[in-house]
């Protein structure tokens, strides 16, 4: 391997070596304070990386493809990670002996999100997608106290255990048909290996697809989702709906792009029926949730059914692939930055107290936590779509693809599912504005200077990102 193979692989090196750094340190002294340092370094130091290989841009053998857009998104998963680590400091500050692994644990979980977004072969996509979620089992489980952390990871792994050996027999499905394992490879002998074995190539995509679709947790693979979100300590909640989601759909883009899976209508019906379940199921499911927590997971359902409506415009050739790329690159990484806003005031004001997490608990929150609160309810509208949050934009981008793919079908369940979740965001923010006398639930501890900048900074960034979004816009058509 040259030198500049090494250098374009620079965050998957720095973040391994964070991981080993981690590994030495909890084997020589045991200190939660250092692994936390020792995280956010190596953290800082893969951004610095992700940078620094823009310039070695190339792929890496056929397992890795170094580009500007999966860089990118390697800096935001980062930068996501970074906000999940600071999170997490105050969350796993009493548990027990156990505390220090919980920071490898999030190395080896990112470090399979980073492989996954640079994947272009079937056995990194599976390598990548493993390592990201064999730590998150721990991760789920890791409070020593209640049952329903324990609860829900179990449901994942067993769940995720079925998805991956989906995945596994679709691949050899594929690799029977095509007699390849790379995207490129699959979309250039495709064509032909349809021509012989229909069934068992559309069997093998449909297994891959439904596989992903279980890690996106869309209709009909969304059962997990909202007892695993829950269950889980909050920073790990906030991690699986922006770095885990994050990193399979760009996978999954890749793999629709380069493996050329638009080009069949039978599997771009069953997507768009998938999609259309997502965005009217998730959105209806939603109404009726109590828990905040499970209210987002519905929610995560719904947006990533909006997400499934630009896969399916490839198939359409009056859609511009430009507009395409870019539908996607804005609309994730608003959802992102929406979705690490609101973990953050979930974390800060309701902790790891069941009943905190209801949302009569955030009873007149604007009259107690004046910044967490208006955090929280920018959130909200950016999810709701919004005018001046990142939100509006992204489904503007959704919507100006599906009409130029005369997606009229999606367009509508997506514009009926956009008006029943307006419902229910704004009940979110009706209950912070509520008098101060009726604040009875979820009294929060005194002010951190540390959460309320957090929260100002990814308000600024929902908001820039709504009301000034050309600079992004411009920089993103250029990945």
């Amino acid at each position: 391997m040259t030198v500049n193979l090494l250098m374009a692989l620079m965050p998957i090196l720095m973040l391994s070596l964070t991981a080993v750094v981690l590994m030495v340190q909890a084997s020589i002294k045991r200190d939660q304070l250092v692994a936390w340092f020792i995280t956010a370094l190596g953290l800082l130091l893969t951004l610095w990386g992700a940078g620094y290989a823009r310039d070695f841009t190339q792929p890496v053998t056929a397992l890795l493809i170094v580009d500007d857009w999966g860089l990118f998104f390697t800096t935001l998963i980062v930068t996501a990670a970074l906000i999940t680590l600071i999170l997490s400091r105050d969350t796993f500050s009493t548990e027990g002996e156990r505390k220090e692994e919980f920071y490898l644990l999030l190395v080896l979980s990112v470090l399979g999100a980073v492989v996954l977004i640079q994947s272009s072969h079937m056995v990194s996509l599976l390598l990548g997608m493993e390592l990201m979620g064999v730590a998150l089992y721990a991760m789920i489980a890791f409070p020593e106290k209640g049952q329903l952390s324990l609860e829900a990871a179990i449901k994942y792994l067993v769940l995720s255990a079925c998805a991956s050996a989906m995945l596994l027999y679709g691949f050899a499905l594929l690799y029977a048909t095509t007699g390849d394992l790379s995207y490129g490879g699959i979309g250039l002998k495709a064509i032909l290996a349809y021509q012989q074995n229909p069934l068992i190539l559309m069997s093998g995509t449909a297994m891959v697809v439904a596989g992903i679709g279980f890690k996106l947790s869309v209709v009909p693979f969304h059962m997990w989702t909202p007892d695993v979100y829950e269950g889980a300590p909050t920073p790990v909640t906030g991690f699986l709906a922006t770095i885990s989601k994050g990193a399979v759909f760009v996978a999954l883009t890749r793999f629709f792009v380069e493996g050329q899976l638009y080009e069949y209508h039978s599997l771009m019906t069953a997507l768009a029926a998938v999609a259309i379940a997502s965005m009217l199921v998730g959105n209806w499911l939603a109404l009726k949730q109590e828990n905040i927590k499970r209210l987002l997971a519905y929610s995560s359902i719904a947006h990533f059914g909006y997400l499934l409506v630009v896969l399916i415009a490839l198939a359409h050739e009056s859609a511009e692939a430009t507009l395409i790329r870019q539908a996607i690159t804005f609309y994730l990484t608003a959802y992102i930055l929406t979705t690490l806003a609101a973990f953050a005031v979930i974390a800060c004001i309701a902790g790891e107290d069941e009943s905190k997490n209801q949302i009569a608990a955030f009873d007149g929150l604007f009259w107690r936590r004046g910044i967490q609160a208006s955090s929280l309810t920018v959130a909200m509208l950016s999810f709701a779509g919004i005018p001046l949050t990142a939100g509006f934009f992204g489904k503007f981008y959704i919507i100006s693809v599906g009409i130029q793919s005369q997606l009229w079908w999606l367009l509508g369940s997506l514009i009926i599912g956009s008006a029943i979740a307006i419902y229910y965001y704004l009940r979110i923010v009706f209950a912070m504005t509520m008098s101060a006398g009726t604040a009875t639930k979820g009294q929060c501890s005194a002010s951190s200077v540390a959460q309320d900048v957090l929260a100002i900074l990814l308000l600024i960034l929902v908001l820039l990102l709504g009301s000034w979004p050309q600079p992004f816009i411009e920089f993103a058509g250029q990945l």
